[in-house]
């Protein structure tokens, strides 16, 4: 006999109903000498009912959490009924209760209660998932992935899985290496994005390409980040920016009508400059204002060799206690080496830490601004920085709230003091705006790159590419690259150029970061199956970890 029903199926309708349940013993109740079973599978709850005059009441006195069972009864109506579950109106009496399997007291309680530690719930991740919201956020997580492949396949994109050993390029993170055992002394690297592959299946004619693709970047983790994650990696041929903009706002349309959402077509676009004047940040999460703005004060002392003046100006209507501004002034002088000060006006009133160095006072009563002075950059990435701060202790975010956004126009180069050359903003891939100017002037040239924000998270970037190969060694040797390197790094990419490459671009959607938006999760380690600590370990596989000398020998590699 097959199982007839999963545990979130019977209702009222179901009643006289014969059923061939199976799942785990989520909670047991002996109620004066009637016991009552929780039945889990990944679907719901189903409550049994077994009765003392039951020829399987013994197996079901023996019974524990997590026992895996199979059940055969009879649906009944249920007297004390739970509205809070959709099998809450009805229950099923047991005929025949068979023990699958015993199970030890877990570790973590299978409850989404549960207040274990982190660490616990990441060394024990397969019991961790059982719990309802845990296992909800990788249904969530399939449900997503499918949307996507549906939007592609009905835009006739091809889905091709392109390597995973390959060759290390600098991309801008570290690689994650892996040894040759036939070629000693060799190393392949895992992909940090399949950028060379998918450029390469658009010079070979495939035209649209995409991939749920598994990345790797050896670099220091947060909260939204993982050394290994998944994107869904897009590319095009014969397109400009705004068909894969086009392209992508369809991806997202489908994608919130799959969770049950709207959008409003077309997404707002702002350029790069403006998102770091006015929001300090490359990135903005726009469901709240507070923008910055900049002050021409002539006469603060603390800021007399600034180049810009910046501020955000806030409503007093909420209270600043003394303790939040010291907060803000000790995380900006930490972080990023500024002093943030104060001028606030109430009762016609001007205070404030430098308010006896300002004349015109552009404040009208009950608002204060924030002030830091120095090089723009570290002005804007700070007030951003304040700004997100503000927004959280102020309580100005409606979390309820999706706001997306693209920010386009970005640098295409920046300057390495340190290093004393440029360096690709994106990848070295990304086509110039102007080839001239590239020649003339590199940090004034944009990029003809574009990425989507979604509440102050980048969940895609893309550019078009570069497909001539007199433009592509131009990128190349402004980033300082010499001949011989060129070649030996990308040499069978430099040549691919060569053979008719048509004009591409492309787009690549972080996919766990998307799960985590859409899930109003604020970790990203909810929508991930088996993910790393903050450390980059795995606790339930105890990795990374030593390896056998002879596995070393074989590879040529000693431990120093």
């Amino acid at each position: 006999m097959k199982y007839t029903h999963n545990n979130n199926t019977l209702t009222i309708k179901n009643i006289g109903s014969a059923v061939f349940l199976k799942g785990w013993v989520a909670k047991k109740r002996n109620l004066g000498g009637l016991i009552f079973l929780d039945l889990r599978d990944k679907f719901g709850i189903t409550q049994i009912m077994v009765k003392p005059d039951n020829t399987n009441y013994e197996t079901a006195t023996t019974l524990k959490n997590e026992y895996v069972i199979e059940v055969i009864g009879t649906v009944v109506e249920r007297e004390s009924k739970n509205k809070n579950i959709i099998t809450g109106e009805i229950e099923v009496i047991a005929d025949q209760i068979t023990i699958l399997n015993s199970a030890q007291t877990p570790p973590i309680i299978i409850d989404d209660n549960d207040n274990a530690n982190e660490e616990i719930r990441l060394k024990y991740r397969y019991l961790d998932l059982r719990k309802p919201k845990q296992l909800s956020y990788l249904i969530e997580r399939s449900k997503i992935t499918q949307s996507f492949r549906n939007t592609l396949l009905k835009n006739d994109f091809t889905e091709i899985e392109t390597p995973i050993l390959g060759k290390s390029t600098p991309e801008g993170a570290r690689d994650y290496l892996v040894p040759s055992r036939l070629y000693s002394g060799q190393f392949y690297a895992l992909p940090q994005s399949p950028q060379i592959y998918k450029q390469l299946l658009m010079v070979a004619g495939l035209e649209k390409y995409y991939q749920v693709a598994k990345c790797f970047r050896d670099e220091d983790l947060r909260a939204d980040r993982q050394p290994e994650f998944t994107q869904i990696d897009i590319e095009a041929s014969f397109v400009k920016q705004e068909d894969i903009m086009g392209l992508a706002e369809e991806i997202m349309k489908d994608l919130f009508t799959c969770l049950g959402k709207k959008i409003t077509l077309p997404i707002p676009v702002i350029t790069h400059q403006d998102a770091i004047n006015y929001y300090g940040s490359d990135k903005p999460d726009t469901r709240f204002d507070l923008k910055l703005e900049t002050f021409n004060f002539k006469n603060i002392p603390i800021y007399e060799n600034a180049k810009i003046i910046k501020g955000i100006k806030v409503g007093l209507d909420q209270v600043l206690t003394r303790k939040q501004i010291d907060k803000y002034s000790l995380y900006l002088k930490d972080n990023f080496n500024v002093v943030l000060s104060f001028i606030k006006k109430e009762n016609d009133q001007v205070s404030g830490s430098v308010a006896k160095f300002i004349d015109n006072c552009p404040l009208a009563n009950n608002e204060i601004i924030f002030l830091v002075g120095g090089n723009v950059d570290v002005v804007c990435q700070s007030l951003g920085a304040l700004r997100i701060m503000l927004a959280n202790d102020l309580k100005l975010i409606d979390h309820t709230q999706d706001n997306l956004l693209w920010v386009v126009d970005w640098p295409l180069l920046g300057y390495d003091e340190e290093a004393k050359r440029y360096f690709a903003q994106h990848h070295p891939f990304t086509a110039p705006r102007c080839v001239k100017m590239l020649k003339e002037k590199p940090l004034a040239v944009l990029a003809n790159a574009y990425d989507l924000v979604w509440n102050g998270y980048e969940v895609a970037g893309g550019s078009i590419r570069i497909h001539d190969q007199q433009v592509q060694d131009l990128m190349f040797k402004t980033l300082g690259f010499s001949a011989e390197e060129i070649k030996a790094k990308f040499g069978f990419f430099v040549e691919s150029l060569q053979y008719g490459t048509p004009p591409h671009g492309g787009i690549a959607f972080g996919l766990d970061r998307i799960v985590m938006l859409a899930t109003k999760t604020n970790n990203i380690k909810d929508v991930i199956a088996f993910p790393k600590t903050q450390s980059a370990r795995d606790l339930m596989m105890e990795a990374p970890s030593k390896v056998e000398s002879e596995q070393l020998s074989e590879l040529g590699i000693k431990i120093l």
